[in-house]
């Protein structure tokens, strides 16, 4: 969002703190608001935000973040205080709105689930991706970790410049040989969003002890129309395990959703505190590809399937921005 914006006025509602979520918010709630309402019960008191554009207020002149499930692409939308975030200073607009979502699942695929450690080998797919590219930022704040990151090749000097150790291109080479080329053991942790067979690349790559979180199945979207055999393709080779194969592999394979853990505030806001204290540290920085605006979300959509952007790709309301 521009400067001009970050003045935009914003209404406060006040709710009892005996009243439910849709009486509190009354005709004004969306569905956003009511699917996080749980996250309600340990933020007292009862209050819901209505915010302009990507800011907002938890007291007149704070500007915060916001992380919801669904119903951000509008221009006002209603939402729990417990799901808002104060920005730092230094924080643009844009930032905010690029840091939860991709910077929190970063954090906790490689922190929570994969216990990264100095020494540590680490695989990300899609790196040159929002997600990919904070964990980029995130490997860096631990000591001689070595990054793979799969990317098209004319994305690999910015993901050199982001951290990554080995940068390869997934369309010219086949990256379970180039991992083992350069490490025959293996990773330590295979961070994963395309599901299908590539998970179970990802779980034959890991060393001992070596852990796969599974957090997406990317390999679903071949392109802007539903692809039925590509479908079933990636169902049919999705990777299943039971725990007797577990047991001799010495292996760990996790699941990682951040729209499940919607009751789990504390949690969530512990892994945020975390990220503000590296943001201001300069330690991470959201790298922001483009942003557009709302009339032109298809070309946005388009940028992503076509797997042109290197970061975050926003939509905005208001006039169109210089990409």
């Amino acid at each position: 969002m521009s400067a001009e914006r970050e003045a935009a006025e914003v209404a406060t509602v006040e709710a009892a703190a005996e009243a439910g979520p849709a009486e509190a918010a009354g005709d004004a709630q969306p569905p956003a608001a009511s699917e996080g309402a749980a996250a309600a019960a340990s933020a007292p008191p009862l209050r819901f935000l209505v915010l302009t554009g990507f800011g907002g207020y938890d007291k007149v002149g704070d500007r915060v973040m916001v992380l919801v499930r669904c119903g951000m692409w509008q221009e006002e939308v209603t939402v729990l205080s417990a799901q808002t975030f104060l920005m730092p200073e230094a924080m643009t607009f844009e930032e905010a709105a690029a840091l939860l979502v991709n910077y929190i699942t970063a954090y906790m695929v490689l922190f929570d689930f994969g216990h990264l450690r100095p020494g540590h080998s680490v695989l990300v797919h899609m790196a040159a991706g929002g997600v990919g590219i904070a964990a980029l930022q995130l490997c860096r704040t631990v000591e001689n970790v070595t990054v793979f990151g799969t990317a098209s090749a004319s994305k690999h000097e910015i993901l050199k410049e982001n951290g990554v150790t080995h940068p390869i291109d997934y369309h010219t080479t086949d990256y379970v040989e180039a991992v083992k080329k350069i490490s025959p053991k293996g990773v330590d942790i295979v961070m994963d969003p395309l599901g299908g067979a590539d998970t179970t690349k990802g779980y034959n790559l890991l060393k001992p002890m070596g852990k796969l979180i599974t957090y997406g199945m990317a390999n679903l979207m071949t392109g802007p129309k539903r692809n039925l055999m590509a479908l079933a393709r990636t169902w049919w080779n999705q990777f299943s395990v039971t725990a007797l194969q577990l047991l001799p592999a010495n292996r760990a394979v996790c699941g990682y959703h951040l729209g499940y853990l919607d009751d789990e505030v504390e949690l969530v806001s512990g892994v945020v505190s975390r990220l503000v204290a590296l943001y201001n540290q300069g330690h991470i920085k959201p790298h922001i590809d483009s942003v557009w605006p709302f009339e032109k979300v298809a070309d946005a959509m388009k940028q992503m399937q076509e797997k042109k952007n290197v970061g975050k790709i926003l939509l905005v309301p208001g006039a169109e921005k210089e990409n």
